[in-house]
C-alpha cells in the first residue's frame, strides 16, 4: 500500500498538478493539507473519475485537510473529536480545520496541518504548542484503543538540525526551537517512528523550500512534512521517499509529496476477523 502526504497550498490552484502526480505515482491513500477551500466547493469529480473516495474538512482561503483513498474510509472524524485531556480545551481549535482521521485497511490514518506559529513572540506560537499538546492527547486516546496509527502531514517542525539546510542560521527560530521539538516528541512519545529516518540518516533531504530567494534552485530547504507510524508497522515498511519533482513545476506548491510503502498482506489478521471492526478491503 502506497500512502502519501502533500501540502498542496490550494487544491484548486494545484489541481492539475495533483491529478498528474496521482496518474504518475498511483497512491492508494493521499492526504492533503492547505486545501484552502470550503467543503461545498471541493473539486470532487476529478478524483472520483480516478476511482478515489474523498473525505475533507476545509475552510475558505486558509488551512483545510483531505483524505483521498482507493479504499472507502470508515469512522471519519473531523477535528480533535476525542481530545479528553482536562488541561486541553479542544473547542478553541474548532475554527481552524487542521485535522481529519479515518480507518483504512486496519490503520488509523491521521492527517494534520500543524500551525506554523509565526514567531516566538506571537500568540500564534502559544496556539501552536497548545495544538500539539491536544494532538498528543488525541493520540493517547487512539493508543488506548490499540489502534495501528499512521500520522502524517505538514508539522511545521524540523525534528533536528539534520532537517534544516543551515541549522546555525535558524537556531532557536520558528520551526526549530526546542519547545516545538519537545512538543512534537510529546506527540510521538516513542510510540510512533519517523518513517524517513529508518532509511536515511543523513542531512540534505527537504520537503519544503521557501518561495523566496531561489530557495528551491539553491536547494535551501527544510524537512517539515513527515509520516510517523506505529512501531508495530515498522516491519511492514518497505520505503519512504520525498518526491521533490513537483516542486519544479510552474506555480508549484512550496512543499513536496512524501510517501511510504507498506506491505499489508498479513497485517492485523485478528483485527479483521472481529466482525465489529470489519473494514472493506
Amino acid at each position: 500500500m502506497l500512502i502519501a502526504t502533500w501540502n498542496v497550498n490550494s487544491i484548486r490552484t494545484r489541481l492539475s498538478q495533483i491529478i498528474d502526480w496521482i496518474n504518475q505515482v498511483n497512491p492508494d491513500i493521499l492526504c492533503l493539507q492547505e486545501t484552502k477551500v470550503m467543503d461545498d466547493d471541493f473539486p470532487i469529480e476529478p478524483f472520483e473519475k480516478l476511482g478515489y473516495s474523498l473525505e475533507f474538512y476545509g475552510q475558505k482561503s486558509y488551512n483545510g485537510v483531505a483524505i483521498i483513498s482507493k479504499i472507502k474510509p470508515k469512522n471519519v472524524k473531523k477535528g480533535f473529536n476525542g481530545c479528553t485531556d482536562s488541561n486541553q480545551n479542544s473547542e478553541i481549535f474548532l475554527d481552524q480545520k487542521r485535522l481529519i482521521s479515518a480507518d483504512i485497511n486496519g490503520i488509523k490514518i491521521i492527517n494534520v496541518y500543524v500551525p506554523n506559529g509565526s514567531s516566538l513572540e506571537s500568540s500564534k506560537f502559544d496556539y501552536k504548542i497548545n495544538w500539539l499538546n491536544c494532538l498528543s492527547s488525541f493520540l493517547d486516546e487512539q493508543e488506548k484503543k490499540g489502534e495501528l496509527i499512521c500520522l502524517m502531514g505538514d508539522f511545521n517542525v524540523a525534528p533536528s538540525n539534520l532537517d534544516i539546510h543551515d541549522p546555525k542560521k535558524y537556531e532557536g527560530g520558528i520551526m526549530a526551537t526546542e519547545i516545538e521539538r519537545d512538543a512534537l516528541n510529546n506527540v510521538l512519545k516513542k510510540r510512533l517512528i519517523d518513517s524517513f529516518r529508518i532509511f536515511e540518516q543523513n542531512t540534505g533531504h527537504w520537503s519544503w523550500w521557501d518561495y523566496r530567494n531561489n530557495a528551491f534552485e539553491l536547494n535551501k530547504g527544510w524537512r517539515i512534512d513527515h509520516i510517523y507510524i506505529s512501531k508495530e508497522l515498522s516491519s511492514k515498511l518497505k520505503s519512504c521517499v520525498i518526491d521533490s519533482s513537483p516542486r519544479g513545476n510552474l506555480r508549484p506548491s512550496d512543499h513536496a509529496p512524501v510517501m511510504i510503502e507498506l506491505n499489508l498482506n498479513d497485517i492485523n489478521e485478528d483485527f479483521f476477523e472481529d466482525e465489529d471492526n470489519f473494514f472493506e478491503i
